[in-house]
């Protein structure tokens, strides 16, 4: 007589266990150098740009995102905005990519709507950035909450329109934690997901979890794109701080990049 789990192959055992885990989880994994194998080789870069033209001649890949299933997704930022560039011309622009090199999303900082925040927070850096989903019409806004006390932990919060009806989700992070923690909460305060760093990975990892019911396209996207983003938050809120100070100083003209200038536009103008 055939054993009970006889003819049933791995890949039949991974649905069953993830049917039963109530959470989506993933890794991403901050890599520590610009080495790596995605881009290493002499037409490497050529071919992810005949791949996706999101894929841009600065793209640097510098992370990945993995799951038992293994790597599913790759994450890379335009350096030359970022480390090349100064003043409102310098902007974080992270891209969420398949393993396959297909374009997923994008995550631009907000220049203008940061020092809007941050000029209304009295200098407190408040980061504004704006997420762009493959298949999903609306652009996501993630803010960093300008009410914090000295030494209480930042917050990001965010919506998510699902079915004409918008969701609403805030990022926390972890008053006692080693590994740079934050905790997902959902409208009705109730804990949907968790961001754990790990501390012993110098370039950065942070396991994540997502109650199933949450752990849609575009929360997973955002998701993904904000641990990425965390490498970079320390830098963004030091250049937030130093254009506003430059601001109030009359040191430079304001002046928006073209590519911002579009997220901002009303959709119902003249074209």
């Amino acid at each position: 007589m055939a054993g009970k789990g006889r003819g049933r192959n791995g890949k039949t055992r991974r649905a069953d266990k993830d049917k039963k885990d109530k959470y989506v989880r993933f890794t991403v994994d901050l890599w520590v150098t610009d080495l790596n194998p995605t881009e290493i080789g002499i037409y490497q870069r050529s071919r992810h740009m005949a791949k996706s033209r999101q894929f841009t001649k600065d793209m640097d890949i510098f992370a990945s995102v993995e799951t038992d299933e293994g790597r599913t997704g790759l994450l890379g930022f335009r350096k030359k905005l970022w480390k090349k560039n100064t003043g409102m011309e310098k902007r974080l622009v992270i891209k969420l990519f398949t393993a396959e090199m297909n374009w997923r999303a994008t995550l631009d900082l907000m220049l203008a709507r940061s020092l809007q925040l941050t000029h209304g927070a009295g200098g407190f850096p408040v980061t504004a950035f704006a997420a762009n989903v493959s298949g999903h019409d609306q652009v996501i806004h993630i803010e960093r909450s300008a009410y914090k006390w000295v030494g209480a932990p930042e917050r990001f919060s965010f919506f998510i329109l699902r079915d004409g009806r918008p969701r609403f989700y805030r990022l926390k992070r972890d008053w006692i934690n080693i590994g740079d923690d934050y905790t997902l909460y959902d409208e009705h305060e109730h804990k949907v997901g968790k961001l754990e760093g790990k501390v012993l990975n110098i370039g950065g990892e942070w396991d994540v979890r997502v109650l199933r019911e949450h752990a849609d396209g575009p929360m997973i996207a955002v998701l993904q794109l904000f641990c990425g983003m965390l490498r970079f938050n320390d830098e963004c809120r030091w250049h937030l701080e130093d254009l506003v100070d430059d601001l109030h100083a009359g040191k430079f003209v304001p002046k928006i990049e073209a590519q911002e200038t579009d997220l901002y536009m009303n959709p119902r103008r003249m074209r």
